[in-house]
């Protein structure tokens, strides 16, 4: 059982800092298999209604972390890997939101997360015979962030502190603090002084 737990932690460690995942390895056989077991606890989750204190206890119990009672989740929700995803204290979650968590998804303190949003830190290889390779990359969102509904964050973004994310927009570049960014791709409007 150790030793499972420890190669756990050896996966999520590496994608966490960007290592290639090869589709033919045994890393990815884990990967794939915690993914089965998440999207499985995830059917449950999303099969009824929970109050607060339990949507807290059953969001830990995915994410493998220590139970958050200022979590505020609207289901439902859904995730690739579930192990990999780090929340500040107060981070609100709307509904049908898609966190693609292998490469790590870190969420600062009074995040505003809107509907359907999509967090993807996975990427894949141009060249076709290495297509199902994996390239991960984390995205942190800093403290106090508020990212609109159906917006798009792709791996490697970094979102300082007090930006909005207005509803629709792709993030693929890094968004400094207190700004307004807008669009596909999405461009700094305006700051927030």
């Amino acid at each position: 059982m150790q030793n499972l737990i420890d190669k756990e932690k050896s996966l999520i460690e590496s994608m966490t800092n960007g290592e290639i995942l090869t589709a033919s390895s045994p890393e990815f056989a884990l990967m794939c298999k915690i993914s089965t077991k998440t999207r499985k606890e995830l059917a449950k989750l999303n099969s009824k209604w929970y109050n607060d204190t339990k949507l807290q206890e059953l969001f830990a119990k995915i994410t493998k972390t220590t139970i958050n009672k200022t979590l505020r989740l609207t289901l439902p929700f859904y995730s690739d890997f579930g192990r990999n995803i780090h929340l500040g204290k107060n981070v609100f979650i709307n509904a049908c939101c898609h966190f693609q968590d292998q490469g790590g998804i870190f969420i600062g303190d009074n995040a505003l997360i809107g509907n359907a949003c999509v967090f993807a830190t996975l990427n894949h290889d141009f060249e076709p015979a290495k297509r199902a390779d994996l390239y991960p990359k984390s995205i942190h969102i800093g403290n106090d962030v508020w990212i609109g509904a159906n917006s798009t964050i792709l791996g490697g973004v970094n979102i300082g502190d007090g930006a909005i994310i207005a509803a629709g927009s792709v993030v693929n570049k890094n968004v400094p603090s207190r700004c307004i960014v807008a669009g596909v791709p999405a461009k700094v409007i305006k700051k927030i002084n």
